[in-house]
């Protein structure tokens, strides 16, 4: 069977972008006025969660050096709900694989899977917070604002501060309960879990964290913990505003070279691919993909490959790396259980490829509306097939580099890996 050829584009997409990260982080932290509010020796827990956000490791450097100029002994919590495994070690190797360690941060991480049980919310949902967290003098909510994988929230409240406090600090057992409720629990049940943590422990501020389009720190802003549910929902659209997508909207074959926690909490982010599959929840109307191909596990995943189920197509290299256990506890835990079904699994790149034309009802190999992505996080450079190119050509944020060619595969089937 042929196959389509294809040309590299470049997206040149537009944003802020935080130079001097540490002196920000001191700005933020001295206009947030933290120093009103600690006095030396109290044991400032600073949460760190599982997403691959830009310069985690370095922010929250900056910030332990920030509060140890005021005298506070900071300590870093993991606060990601179920991931790692459910367990405090998987937490830790989690945090490590984004470069957060004890030597680099130069604070060090206390980590359990212990709660206490802080009240309910008016609802009747049960509130719990990390035990080494409510036993700190004060807590630094720390954590990326942008929009949810799973939904989309009338009141503003995604995917930010508001989530790492209820669900990140509530470690596993906050994750099961909200996510017993599906939609209904992350969407509505959640904001009102955080505001709980708000009023009954001592959380100094919040560290918001907005990323442009190439996955740098555009925004880091310090906010008083009453303010966080308005300021939240305010850089929630400067987030969408900023966020990367897919040069055309409509896609025959889309090929995702990884997929992986780093990328997205769905290992596929699900607003860049135009895939939800939760049950109840409407799909987006775009874009409009045929066929996705999941081509490999990142990693930093150490095999939870959680969204494989967004694909229609994998490979065996990808299924012999998953480990089934850390991912079944992950999807489990949300209750979305489509996102870790296995989809087709082919041997090789080339072998998915043709399978998913052979799918293509009615279209030639050669007008077949093909694309070759990194990952749904870096979408700065893509492949896209021949029959793309005339309605890029006249764009003026895409550029087009070199000509068409016939796809390369390696000597088992795969892709090179990708190198821009």
């Amino acid at each position: 069977m042929p196959l389509p050829k294809v040309a590299l584009v470049r997206q040149k997409f537009t944003g802020p972008v935080v130079g001097d990260i540490d002196t920000v982080v001191s700005e933020q932290i001295t206009a947030v006025g933290l120093a009103a509010k600690i006095t030396p020796g109290m044991r400032i827990a600073i949460t760190a969660g599982s997403r691959g956000i830009a310069n985690i490791a370095v922010i929250i450097r900056a910030a332990v050096n920030e509060l140890r100029k005021l005298g506070a002994s900071p300590f870093i919590v993991p606060t990601m709900g179920s991931h790692g495994g459910a367990t405090a070690e998987g937490q830790v190797e989690v945090l490590h694989s984004l470069g957060i360690t004890e030597e680099f941060c130069g604070a060090p991480i206390l980590s359990s899977m212990e709660v206490v049980k802080l009240g309910e919310t008016p609802g009747g949902m049960p509130v719990h917070i990390d035990k080494n967290a409510w036993e700190a003098d004060g807590i630094l909510l720390m954590g990326r604002v942008k929009v949810h994988t799973d939904f989309k929230s009338p009141i503003g409240i995604e995917s930010g501060l508001m989530k790492m406090a209820a669900i990140g600090l509530g470690k596993h057992v906050q994750a099961l309960l909200i996510h017993t409720f599906g939609v209904h629990g992350i969407r509505d049940i959640m904001p009102e879990v955080a505001k709980v943590l708000f009023e009954k422990t001592n959380i100094l501020c919040g560290i918001a964290i907005v990323e442009n389009a190439f996955e740098q720190t555009a925004i880091l802003e310090a906010i008083p913990t009453a303010l966080i549910p308005q300021r939240e929902k305010e850089l929630l659209a400067e987030s969408a505003a900023l966020m990367p997508k897919l040069p055309v909207e409509d896609i025959d074959v889309l090929v995702v070279d990884e997929i992986g926690k780093n990328y997205s909490g769905t290992g596929m982010d699900t607003n860049i691919i135009g895939r939800i599959r939760i049950l109840g929840v409407q799909e987006p109307v775009s874009p409009r993909i045929k066929y996705i191909v999941a081509s490999n596990v990142s990693e930093e995943s150490h095999g939870n490959a959680l969204g494989i189920g967004l694909a229609d197509l994998t490979t065996r290299r990808l299924f012999d790396q998953i480990d089934h256990q850390t991912m079944n506890e992950n999807v489990i835990t949300s209750t979305f259980l489509h996102r870790a079904m296995i989809p087709i699994v082919l041997e090789n790149d080339r072998e998915a490829i043709k399978a998913a034309l052979r799918g293509n009802w009615g279209v030639e190999p050669e007008k077949t509306r093909f694309m070759r992505i990194p990952n749904t996080l870096h979408l700065e450079y893509v492949y896209v097939s021949e029959a793309l190119l005339p309605e890029l050509a006249g764009l003026d944020h895409i550029e087009i580099i070199g000509e068409p060619k016939e796809l390369e595969f390696d000597e088992n089937g795969y892709f090179p890996k990708w190198n821009h």
